[in-house]
């Protein structure tokens, strides 16, 4: 059975599972090492984490829009071949490799000439200045890997190719675990150096997945969609396709940018301590989502071919699979959170000011991770129907137009203890609204 067939075939249910599985792991992989650069910067100091979590923000910024692009191109890409225009999705492929070249070389001009300022913006104290600096001017310099490798992944996912998505990118995060201890500590070696070395691990996993993905895709692994140069013809047109669902979904994503920077600002207020907790559970809770994630990225395809082949009952079934399957991750990581939390900041080399508010602050938030989901989920189903809006408002409601004021609210009048009841109210908010607008979207399509 062919790509083509398979999204046009297969039941729903089993299509978007055997669809979700690579991508969960891919993505688990890819937080995964996330965490590790954390746990190893962790032992260097807890002044260093508290800079890897205030760089954290802007790291983000790329993945924002490198993630945000390549959901245009999937969600584009599938509803041409459901409507069997081949050669479009073919240029459109196209099109999208020099936007992620673009974008790559944009960020590596920032990074050659605002590093210094960047760093000051994210803090005054000149120790945490220069370890930021440290990190900036490598993972900004260097970034082209992971638009390249997010490129690979996505063109793959859009025809239901999710196995050799994963591929580079678990090669490329694997590579970057392996040499996280050994950079940042000098083994084997190699000179010690601190968290500019997790940095130079971070950009050779990236650089050498996004390679990976690049010769994947020029040895003609996908039988559907091919990078053309020959004959290639430029169109705005395909750009405002691709971006008519990126750009709210890049908005959506750089708002977890904003959100981070803005509650660094607030939490340094309060000590360094609650800044390395925030990043600690920030990333956590990215690890927790990444199957949640994985499972709303198969969607996508599902959703966007079957409803550019006009089989509406298909994206039907699709949307009964999608949200009881996240409810059960939902669950599943509310127990996590609320049985061990002391165990998991413990993995951080946390200290006992850290364990004092952290592990109830853990048990606060993790309520929430129920309406957090159904709010991720929806925002996916209703951009593989071609509306991204749903998922930059969620998105918004969630992260920043509501937490961000209720945190600074609730720590000016409660204290830090109580502060993180602000997400009860944010992730609720963001729910109603994303099943409302998801709902409207599906009786509108579904016709």
């Amino acid at each position: 059975m062919n790509p083509k067939n398979k999204l046009a075939e297969m039941p729903v249910r089993p299509l978007l599972y055997t669809m979700a599985v690579p991508l969960m792991l891919s993505l688990l992989i890819q937080s995964l090492y996330n965490i590790v650069d954390s746990i190893f910067v962790a032992r260097l100091s807890e002044t260093a984490l508290t800079a890897a979590s205030l760089v954290y923000a802007i790291q983000f910024l790329m993945i924002a829009i490198g993630v945000g692009t390549a959901v245009g191109l999937n969600a584009l890409l599938s509803r041409k071949l459901g409507q069997k225009k081949p050669e479009e999705a073919c240029r459109t492929a196209t099109t999208e490799l020099f936007l992620m070249l673009g974008t790559s070389l944009v960020f590596t001009l920032v990074g050659l000439l605002f590093s210094n300022r960047i760093a000051a913006a994210l803090t005054n104290d000149p120790e945490l200045q220069q370890l930021c600096r440290e990190y900036l001017s490598v993972n900004l310099v260097f970034c082209w890997g992971i638009f390249l490798q997010t490129y690979g992944q996505r063109l793959l996912q859009a025809v239901g190719d999710t196995v050799l998505s994963m591929v580079s990118l678990i090669i490329g995060a694997v590579v970057n675990i392996i040499l996280d201890p050994i950079m940042i500590f000098g083994l084997l070696g190699c000179p010690a150096m601190g968290i500019r070395g997790a940095a130079i691990a971070t950009v050779i996993g990236q650089s050498l997945a996004g390679v990976i993905g690049l010769v994947l895709l020029m040895r003609g692994k996908n039988a559907v969609i091919h990078v053309r140069l020959k004959g290639y013809r430029f169109l705005w047109q395909d750009v405002a396709d691709i971006y008519r669902v990126g750009l709210p979904t890049i908005v959506m994503q750089a708002i977890g940018s904003v959100m981070t920077f803005a509650v660094n600002g607030i939490l340094l207020g309060v000590s360094s301590t609650a800044v390395a907790f925030f990043g600690i559970y920030y990333k956590l809770q990215n690890f927790l989502m990444m199957p949640v994630n994985g499972l709303g990225q198969a969607a996508i395809p599902v959703v966007g071919f079957n409803y550019g082949s006009g089989q509406s009952d298909r994206v039907q079934q699709a949307w009964k699979v999608l949200l009881p399957t996240g409810v059960v991750f939902a669950l599943c990581g509310t127990a996590v959170f609320l049985l061990f939390p002391a165990q998991l900041l413990e993995l951080f080399s946390a200290s006992d000011e850290m364990l004092a508010f952290g592990v109830p602050a853990l048990r606060i938030i993790s309520v929430t991770f129920l309406f957090a989901v159904i709010t991720i989920l929806c925002g996916y189903f209703a951009s593989g129907l071609g509306n991204g809006v749903v998922n930059m408002i969620g998105g918004a409601l969630r992260q920043l137009v509501v937490l961000v004021p209720c945190l600074w609210l609730l720590i000016r009048t409660m204290g830090i203890d109580r502060a993180w009841f602000a997400f009860w109210v944010s992730e609720v908010i963001a729910c109603a609204y994303s099943l409302w607008a998801t709902k409207k979207e599906l009786r509108n399509k579904g016709k």
